[in-house]
C-alpha cells in the first residue's frame, strides 16, 4: 500500500461552500457543500488523481511544504492523506477439487471474484 500526503488549499466561497485545489497537482480540483463534505471530496479527488498518474505511468510530483504556500483571504491549508492499493490483476495458480470447479461452473460463478471476496472478508476489508 502506498501512502500519499499533499497540502490542499480550501477556499471558502461566499455561499459557504468550499473549493479545493492542490498546488502540486494542477487540474486536481474539487468542491464541497460544507467543510465535512469538502474534506471527503478532497480525499476522493487526491485518490483519483494519484490513481490516474500511476495508471498512465506519469510521475507523481513531490508535495510542497505547506509553509511554502501562499494563501488568499478565506483560504486555509489542510494536509490530505490517501492510502492506495495496487489493484492491478495478477495471475495465480490455485487448486480446487474438481467437484467444486464443476459446481462453480454450473452456477456461473467467477472463481476470481469468489476468491477476492473471500480474501477481503478474511482481511476484514468487506
Amino acid at each position: 500500500m502506498n501512502s500519499y500526503i499533499y497540502p490542499a488549499i480550501f477556499h471558502q466561497n461566499p455561499d459557504e461552500t468550499y473549493t479545493i485545489t492542490y498546488p502540486d497537482l494542477p487540474g486536481c480540483i474539487s468542491e464541497g457543500k460544507n467543510l465535512a463534505d469538502a474534506m471527503k471530496m478532497a480525499q476522493s479527488a487526491l485518490s483519483q488523481w494519484i490513481d490516474y498518474l500511476n495508471d498512465t505511468n506519469e510521475a507523481v510530483p513531490e508535495p510542497s511544504a505547506p509553509c511554502s504556500l501562499s494563501l488568499d483571504a478565506n483560504e486555509f491549508i489542510s494536509l490530505i492523506n490517501v492510502d492506495l492499493r495496487d489493484n492491478h490483476a495478477v495471475k495465480r495458480t490455485v487448486s480446487i477439487p474438481r467437484w467444486m470447479d464443476e459446481q462453480a461452473s454450473d452456477a456461473g460463478l467467477s472463481l476470481s471474484k469468489v476468491l477476492q471476496d473471500a480474501l477481503k472478508r478474511k482481511f476484514g476489508i468487506l
